[in-house]
């Protein structure tokens, strides 16, 4: 997948659309008393937050190592991406939810309807804005994947946690405007309450899928498989260099990857030929690949290296490297 060329773009416009959404949601809260309206208006009050959160989790993760976190704190966006998405569940999800529930039990009658609907009008059209951006943004990111699949394997959580947080929205005032009409026309303010529910459903939804991801990213995930090739290729080209086997890699940040590299080298190279052949692996992956921060290269057999990922992985294989893939 392409790399983002301005990472924190999407997340100041979904701010920006934000704010406004909510000051226009939250007055009409207040003035109509819809359930579904304060729903909505809870939900812009926690995106706002929630978009601050990840622009504090962008600067933290730029921070220099130090002798404690030797490998930075790149994995800092992370760790807020979930803090994100557990705010999602239980502020945006769980306050709409008890409000559809007590006006279930408790209709009252929504008031300036035809303000509602204005409100909600210029939400959409503040929240699609916001969409449009988001939805680039990730077009760009996930090149020719599929949806999910882009989804799953991005290493970035608010190239797609603004636009899941959007989508949510505009579904979220879809419903609210249908449960405010619904309400209305029928003289049923209970269907008022029920369009809450179906908010706080939508949002519950969207956060667990949210914390799923952001949750394997903070646990530790592998760096994207092509950069693997792309190192051991590097390797395989280097003289004195038998067999570069593969590499275990881990995700420190969106653009932060930590390599182990096995090779195999040619029994009659010196030391020092080893240790220029290592320096010029190094210095050929940084040059092309920048995002890799620590390299760390391990002398290996092709035997030696099968059974240590044997021992640590059982039946799953790591990726191949190119030669080994044209001689197997």
């Amino acid at each position: 997948m392409h790399r983002r060329s301005s990472p924190r773009l999407v997340v100041y416009a979904a701010l920006a659309g934000n704010i406004a959404v909510a000051v226009t949601k939250l007055v009409a809260a207040a003035i109509t008393g819809s359930a579904a309206m304060f729903s909505e208006a809870i939900h812009s009050v926690v995106d706002c937050g929630n978009e601050g959160l990840l622009l504090y989790g962008y600067h933290r993760a730029t921070r220099r190592p130090d002798l404690v976190h030797p490998l930075g704190f790149g994995r800092e966006l992370y760790f807020w991406s979930f803090i994100v998405a557990l705010l999602l569940f239980a502020l945006g999800a769980g306050v709409s939810l008890y409000q559809g529930v007590r006006h279930v039990i408790a209709p009252e009658p929504v008031e300036y309807v035809l303000m509602s609907y204005v409100v909600l009008g210029l939400s959409f059209l503040f929240e699609s804005t916001s969409w449009i951006v988001a939805w680039r943004t990730f077009a760009k990111v996930r090149g020719s994947l599929g949806f999910w699949t882009a989804f799953r394997q991005s290493k970035d959580p608010p190239a797609f946690m603004v636009l899941f947080e959007d989508s949510a929205a505009l579904a979220g005032l879809s419903i609210a405007a249908a449960g405010i009409a619904a309400a209305d026309m029928l003289e049923m303010p209970i269907l008022d309450g029920v369009a809450s529910i179906l908010i706080g459903l939508v949002l519950a939804v969207t956060a667990v899928l949210l914390a799923i991801e952001s949750k394997s990213l903070l646990i530790g995930e592998r760096a994207t498989p092509s950069l693997v090739d792309a190192i051991c290729r590097i390797a395989q080209e280097q003289p004195g260099v038998m067999h570069a086997n593969s590499a275990l890699t881990a995700q420190l940040a969106p653009d932060q990857a930590m390599v182990a590299l096995s090779i195999e080298f040619d029994n009659a190279l010196r030391t020092e030929q080893i240790e220029a052949c290592v320096a010029e692996i190094e210095r050929r992956v940084q040059l092309t690949h920048p995002e890799v921060v620590a390299l760390f290269v391990k002398p290996q057999t092709v035997e030696q290296f099968e059974r240590a990922r044997e021992r640590r992985f059982g039946q799953f294989a790591l990726p191949a490297s190119p030669a080994i893939a044209r001689s197997a």
